[in-house]
């Protein structure tokens, strides 16, 4: 009875021991190319991602094509995610091209063509950093560390007076810019119809909209529509302006919107303004 009891135990220790080697398996080997974000401008990225008020990057998308322009491989991340900022691929000895983007968009963007990567108005537009690069992958691992750089241009369109009684939404239509962007240069690939709808409450005043778009060239103008609605969609007024933007700096429009005041350019330039990460100037104008 006692060897009985032995043997017993000895086969449940096996048995326990045998339940544990799961948690024992050795993680998943990483691939032969590992990416790693390390700057957005000029502006740490580590330090960006641990600031609980900034919406400067709460998505980053990987990609990998050929030097044809077919995606291989994609990643994309969120920042509540773990590893958030790196990425690893396992690729055949060869040559590619590597795009890195970063944003705070609803969704991820079409990647299918690196010539156009497109956001939609669903999605959403926002501040956006690009890494691209042609690479040669080998049978030895290689990490890269990325400094992104900002490819948008950003209209910040400031109403003074109160929203009145009546109007619960503003709709910005804009043309001119593009929201898809060719990863090779950062410039709008495609002519796009962008638009954004906000929600306003009566009373509301001194309020702000951001509208990015992506330039086709250095410089180029919008022509912006500016529509207030009530709660059936009626259009209680309507305004249009051409706004002159360059890339990566803010053109500020500030106004009484709905006074109808004649519209003014008087036209003056700031020094740099820091929004999360430095723009290169800051232009603004009243309507």
């Amino acid at each position: 009875m006692k060897k009985l009891s032995l043997l017993l135990i000895a086969g449940l220790f096996a048995a326990c021991e045998q339940y544990t080697l799961p948690d024992e398996i050795a993680p998943e080997t990483e691939g032969n190319l590992t990416v790693s974000i390390y700057q957005l401008e000029q502006s740490p990225f580590e330090s960006l991602t641990r600031a609980t008020d900034s919406e400067v990057c709460t998505r980053l998308n990987f990609a990998i094509y050929d030097l044809e322009g077919t995606r291989l491989e994609q990643i994309n991340q969120k920042a509540e995610e773990s590893g958030f900022g790196t990425a690893s691929f396992q690729l055949d000895e060869g040559n590619y091209q590597l795009v890195a983007l970063a944003h705070s968009s609803k969704g991820n963007p079409t990647m299918t063509n690196p010539a156009k990567i497109q956001f939609t108005n669903a999605t959403g537009y926002t501040d956006t950093f690009l890494y691209h690069t042609s690479i040669a992958v080998t049978d030895e691992p290689q990490t890269l560390s990325l400094t992104l750089n900002r490819i948008v241009s950003l209209c910040r369109f400031v109403i003074t007076d109160a929203i009145p009684e009546g109007v619960t939404k503003l709709q910005f239509t804009y043309t001119g810019g593009s929201g898809a962007f060719d990863a090779a240069t950062g410039l709008g690939s495609v002519k796009s119809t962008q638009k954004l709808v906000f929600d306003v409450q009566e009373g509301d005043a001194e309020t702000q909209y951001d509208l990015y778009t992506f330039l086709h060239n250095q410089e180029g103008t919008i022509k912006l529509t500016v529509t207030a609605l009530d709660a059936d969609e009626n259009v209680y007024l309507e305004r249009e302006f051409n706004i002159a933007m360059e890339r990566n700096q803010i053109t500020t429009l500030t106004g009484a919107f709905f006074v109808g005041t004649t519209p003014s350019y008087a036209q003056s330039v700031t020094a740099t303004v820091t929004l999360n990460t430095p723009w290169e100037n800051e232009t603004e104008m009243t309507y």
